[in-house]
């Protein structure tokens, strides 16, 4: 009887010593908080590599962050001269396209509203902002996964997000969708605390985003470069095909529809402008992961290519505009 009630005793405290060594959900996202929300600022160095299309896309991503609201990210495709950054400073948002030499200005609260999975303060909010987040632990690992608040939240409903243990920094994020397939993952490669930098440092610089001087665009064989159709899984077909010759090239309509989503599309060359100023744009920045878009309540407009879109609709919500967007990457819709 003495030797089961000291068994009894025995697996009892290894029970209270293995809940000590264990913290809690909400232990570990106190730390994260802290850590991660009230440094001065950071820089960062990640690869993000996207696999939604027949063929992974991996980008190259630098971020500065200084508190409260500046933010340089420079997106690179690996192997590619294409480039985009997103500079957010006192005089608003901005989104630079050095190969066309064009910088449009968003009066936007970004990225306050959109979730980046390379945006590490955004991570924790995600993170706070579920209150069905799970966490486990694996070897050196936590793992949290949280709904994504991202652009993509509808057809990319989930994310688990890798931290170090020791250093507690993400080790690298992988987006998932309906099936809980990872679609985009985000790793990161360096990620350094406490780095304040100037205001003058997130300052665009109009002189350094002059344009790669090229051959000036002809109609001809246009149609076969710039045709790109959404891949959808929705029902319905193209209703209607229209051409119209412009002074920049061939600009195309596409009308899609068949049920109680319809929308259009419009494709042309992108023209480079007569000067370097910042040409004010309406809509919010959204990331569709190849290249940065402007979003408003029923059209989408983004440049990819040397191509300039735009879908128009009166009956898709604005995740739907997004998803059609999002599934005109070059790579899958010539």
């Amino acid at each position: 009887m003495r030797s089961r009630i000291f068994v009894l005793l025995l697996v009892a405290i290894m029970t209270m010593l293995a809940a000590c060594g264990s913290p809690s959900k909400e232990d570990v996202m106190k730390k994260l908080s802290g850590k991660w929300n009230e440094a001065k600022g950071y820089e960062l160095q990640a690869t993000m590599e996207i696999k939604t299309g027949s063929e992974p896309r991996v980008y190259d991503v630098t971020v500065w962050h200084t508190k409260p609201d500046f933010y340089k990210v420079n997106v690179s495709q690996a192997g590619s001269q294409e480039s985009q950054m997103i500079v957010r400073n006192e005089e608003g948002v901005f989104v630079i396209t050095p190969s066309l030499g064009k910088t449009y200005k968003f009066q936007s609260d970004w990225p306050t509203q959109n979730s980046m999975p390379y945006l590490i303060g955004t991570l924790s909010d995600d993170i706070k902002a579920d209150k069905n987040s799970t966490m486990q632990e694996k070897d050196k690992t936590y793992i949290f996964e949280t709904a994504s608040r991202n652009n993509h939240k509808k057809v990319l409903p989930t994310q688990q997000i890798h931290i170090d243990k020791k250093t507690l920094l993400p080790k690298y994020v992988s987006v998932m969708d309906e099936n809980k397939e990872e679609k985009i993952r985000v790793t990161f490669n360096k990620i350094t605390l406490g780095v304040e930098r100037k205001a003058s440092d997130y300052a665009v610089d109009m002189e350094g985003n002059q344009p790669e001087k090229k051959p000036q665009s002809t109609n001809e064989g246009l149609a076969g470069t710039m045709k790109y159709y959404p891949n959808l899984d929705w029902e319905g077909t193209i209703l209607e095909e229209e051409m119209v010759a412009t002074e920049n090239g061939t600009r195309f309509f596409t009308t899609f529809g068949g049920g109680d989503k319809e929308f259009v599309v419009v494709q042309e060359p992108a023209g480079t402008p007569d000067n370097q100023l910042p040409v004010s744009i309406e809509g919010d920045p959204v990331d569709l992961g190849f290249t940065v878009a402007a979003l408003t309540g029923n059209s989408i407009r983004w440049e990819q290519d040397g191509v300039s879109f735009f879908v128009a609709s009166s009956t898709l919500t604005p995740d739907e505009l997004i998803e059609v967007a999002s599934s005109m990457s070059p790579e899958d819709s010539k």
